[in-house]
Formats: C-alpha cells, sequence, structure tokens
C-alpha cells in the first residue's frame, strides 16, 4: 500500500468516524418558481442536485476549474454563472472572438465530461400544471423528489447511516427560512419512504466561490432545454445525461434515467 493510498483511506475512516458520508451536494436551479407568471419561452423550474465523492471533488474538480480560470482569467475570483457565460456579461465580456468564446466552452465542457459525478434532478413543467393553486410551491416539489432519489443513492453505496451535506446558495431570507423548514420537513419523515433522511441543509452566499456550486448553476439550463425540446441538438445534454442516477447503475450510464435521476413533474 503506497503512503497517498493509506493517507486517503485514513482521512475517509476519520470523516465516517465522525459520522460523515463519502458524499457532499451542490445544489442549484433554472428558470423561477411561479405559477402566476410563466416564462413561455422557458416555462420550466429545473432543481438540480451535483452529487460528488468528497475526494474526487478535492483532487480533480476543484483544481481542473481553477486552473481554467487562471488560464483565461489571471486569477481565481472569477465566479462561474451560466447566464453571464451565455449573455457575455461581468467577468465574460473578456472573450477576442466567437472562437475564443467556444474554446472557452469546450474546456469547461471537457471538465465537466471528465469530472466523476451523480446528478439528481426534477424539472417542473409549469406550462403543464392545470390546477395550479392545488399544487403548492415547485421548488417544494422539485426538492422532495431530488432528496428521495439522493437518499436510494446514499442507501445503494451503503451510506445511508451517516450525514451527508446539502449546500444550497442563498436566495433572500424569507425564501431561506422557507426553504430550510420545508427541507426539515421532508427529512424528517415527509417523504414516500416515510423516514428520517440522512441530509443536513448548509447555505451559502451568492458570492462565495464554490467549485460545487458552480458546477450545479451550469448545469441546471441545459437540463430544462432538454426536457422542453427532446429533439433539439443539446451538446451540454449529452454530457450530462452520462451523469444521471439511472435504473442500471453504472453499467447503464446514459440510460434509464428518465423518472430516476431525472424526474419531470406532473
Amino acid at each position: 500500500m503506497t503512503e497517498k493510498t493509506q493517507r486517503n483511506e485514513q482521512e475517509a475512516l476519520i470523516g465516517q468516524g465522525r459520522g460523515f458520508s463519502e458524499f457532499v451536494v451542490y445544489v442549484d436551479e433554472s428558470g423561477d418558481h411561479s405559477l402566476t407568471s410563466i416564462d413561455s419561452d422557458y416555462p420550466v423550474f429545473v432543481l438540480a442536485f451535483c452529487i460528488f465523492y468528497k475526494k474526487h471533488y478535492l483532487s480533480h474538480v476543484v483544481p481542473q476549474l481553477q486552473q481554467l480560470k487562471f488560464n483565461y482569467f489571471g486569477h481565481d475570483l472569477v465566479i462561474l454563472h451560466e447566464h453571464e457565460i451565455r449573455k457575455e456579461k461581468g467577468d465574460f465580456t473578456t472573450f477576442k472572438s466567437r472562437a475564443d468564446k467556444n474554446q472557452f466552452l469546450t474546456y469547461l465542457s471537457d471538465i465537466i465530461d471528465g469530472s466523476n459525478f451523480i446528478m439528481a434532478s426534477c424539472v417542473i413543467e409549469k406550462n403543464k400544471i392545470r390546477n395550479p393553486e392545488g399544487i403548492g410551491n415547485p421548488y417544494h416539489i422539485a426538492l422532495k423528489h431530488c432528496l428521495e432519489t439522493l437518499y436510494e443513492l446514499v442507501t445503494e453505496k451503503g451510506q445511508q447511516e451517516l450525514d451527508t451535506h446539502v449546500i444550497v446558495e442563498r436566495r433572500g431570507k424569507k425564501e431561506d427560512s422557507e426553504l430550510e423548514l420545508e427541507f426539515r420537513r421532508i427529512c424528517d419523515g415527509e417523504n414516500k419512504y416515510q423516514r428520517n433522511l440522512p441530509f443536513k441543509i448548509r447555505m451559502a452566499s451568492k458570492t462565495s466561490n464554490s467549485a460545487g456550486l458552480q458546477l450545479a448553476d451550469l448545469v441546471a439550463r441545459p437540463i430544462g432545454r432538454h426536457v422542453l425540446d427532446p429533439v433539439q441538438g443539446n451538446r451540454a445534454f449529452d454530457i450530462l445525461k452520462k451523469k444521471f442516477y439511472c435504473e442500471g447503475g453504472r453499467c447503464a450510464v446514459g440510460k434509464g434515467y428518465d423518472q430516476w435521476g431525472l424526474k419531470y413533474f406532473p
């Protein structure tokens, strides 16, 4: 056994000895959750969970994203936001040409493609809801589906007795309080398993330079675009579909994820 392997095993044992699982989860959304004002061009709400093995996140994901930032911006304070990249706002006004931007997007796509994480996502198709008054908050509906999928995953990996932290961005005092209350309600037994779920919510500022939160931001919209138009070419989704939690496990990545890792409502 090499010194590095021995150290990694010791670190894993320390974490589990403190009651922590091998996973960390980063969450972001795409679209708004209003059922009264619906954008006809994007009538969906998407919640995306990006589930990482902590060791891979630390050894691969974080340094890869840091290197991209140093290469393109000269520092690592840039926060990768899908909307700003797409609209070329903020730090993303510095692309020298269309070819330069495409090169950046290819570099970023390669990082995502080469990163090992598992996705659980729920898409609320707001334009298909016939009785919005009786539905409740779309964010809460999506959250419940994603937490139930996360529980299936940690159970499959034998981590269901250990705490897994779920990291979400702060959105405002009222929204954060409502979200935390709903999160705890679901984890306290209001789920399809009718049992306590081993998840702890942590809220991060929108200005926190978290690699995991930035990746979650980047993946949410391509999922929504795919659901709205499955036949439209979607290079980003072609990469992401191999990440979804699926019926066949690791032997069937990219297949059998509908209503498993990728759920729709209604």
